[in-house]
């Protein structure tokens, strides 16, 4: 999956750099208003469902610490929160000091070397997994598919990477239009970071797996029904300790609420980049709310959107699970336009996708598209 992830997200990341746009205002430009809507409709519908799932897990995970507050409750919390800091306070400082929350998160590699592992069968089965095809197996693959290659990231990596050229001044900030100045240097940079980024998050998954599979899964526990089920996965780092299992999930609840924190206002941030860019409004975080209301307008309606999934009282990991498969299933219309706009010379001119890239996100779109089917036989299946 990783080369597949890393060959969409520097393909996004391209058609950003060399037009200066947004994903959903290229397709307004250069196709039509069905596909257009379609794509918006895509991708909204997706950040909802997983904007929802998100201040569940957030609530969720608060709850270990203080069980008497009502989950509820503690969601309209962090929807607010995450409403304010967008609105009153630039995203890229907002990140840099949740990013330290995350950090908690890197219990699980720890864990996972603690507890010890045959390392070399766990690289074997990495590559060759063991896979039980039943419906159960193929709704948690196409789980994991979806939560890796996700139509957020398409439109959010293609817009933060213009927004990343008004601040280097290769875009009129004023405006936030024309054509950029960038050069091959600059593609190459903008290929180095997605190798960064897309290596660290790939790695941290990984260990998230190996941790609790010798913790939770060797112990007979192969159903997480619940935040306390995936916290108990970093008791052992914490073994010998008095209170263990209080400082596992505290340790647990500060990473996931970091994440679910940075989470939230992307994706937000994402529907409202293509809304608003297939609406004509102003857009960007480089923009303050008095310049660009329509586009914090539509954060906020899209954190409140997800916010009402909450009312449902719907199970918060089911919920995670769920939105895991439906953005696998949304992304395939998705990744075809990407790799159709990443191979318009009108739209791309010198700066197309390379022969790599355009094998990565043919294989991501194939991949994803036979899981979508294979999904839905299974479905049909006793």
């Amino acid at each position: 999956m990783f080369p597949l992830l890393l060959a969409v997200q520097e393909s996004c990341a391209r058609i950003g750099a060399v037009t200066g746009d947004g994903l959903a205002a290229i397709l307004k430009k250069h196709y039509s208003r069905k596909v257009l809507y379609a794509a918006v409709t895509l991708v909204v519908v997706a950040n909802t469902v997983n904007i929802g799932a998100d201040l569940a897990a957030m609530a969720a995970t608060t709850q270990l610490l203080l069980p008497e507050l009502p989950s509820v409750g503690l969601a309209i919390f962090f929807a607010v929160v995450c409403v304010v800091m967008q609105v009153f306070v630039p995203y890229k400082t907002y990140a840099k000091v949740l990013k330290w929350l995350a950090i908690a998160l890197f219990a699980y590699p720890i864990t996972a070397f603690l507890v010890g592992q045959p390392w070399g069968e766990v690289l074997a089965r990495t590559f060759v997994p063991n896979i039980t095809f039943n419906k159960e197996m193929v709704y948690i693959i196409v789980g994991i598919l979806g939560t890796t290659i996700s139509p957020y990231l398409f439109f959010w990596n293609t817009s933060e990477v213009v927004e990343d050229e008004v601040e280097e001044r290769r875009i009129k900030a004023s405006s936030g239009t024309g054509v950029p100045r960038i050069s091959k240097s600059f593609i190459r940079k903008i290929r180095l970071d997605n190798l960064a980024g897309m290596t660290l998050a790939s790695v941290s998954a990984w260990f998230i797996v190996i941790a609790c599979a010798s913790t939770l899964n060797a112990h007979g526990i192969t159903q997480i029904e619940n935040a306390q089920d995936a916290a108990a996965a970093l008791e052992p780092l914490v073994q010998g300790f008095p209170h263990a299992g209080l400082i596992a999930k505290l340790l647990f609840s500060v990473g996931i609420i970091g994440i679910g924190l940075l989470a939230v206002p992307v994706l937000a941030g994402s529907s409202s980049y293509a809304v608003s860019e297939a609406l004509g409004l102003k857009e960007g975080f480089y923009r303050t709310f008095n310049k660009a209301h329509g586009f914090y307008g539509i954060i906020i309606l899209a954190t409140l959107a997800g916010l009402g999934i909450n009312f449902l009282h719907i199970d918060p990991i089911q919920a995670l699970i769920f939105t895991a498969v439906f953005n696998a299933v949304a992304s395939v219309p998705l990744l075809f336009m990407i790799y159709r706009v990443g191979n318009n010379p009108d739209i791309m001119g010198i700066y197309k996708n390379s022969r790599w890239s355009n094998a990565g996100v043919l294989a991501a779109f194939a991949l994803m598209g036979i899981a979508t089917i294979v999904l839905g036989w299974s479905v049909f299946q006793p």
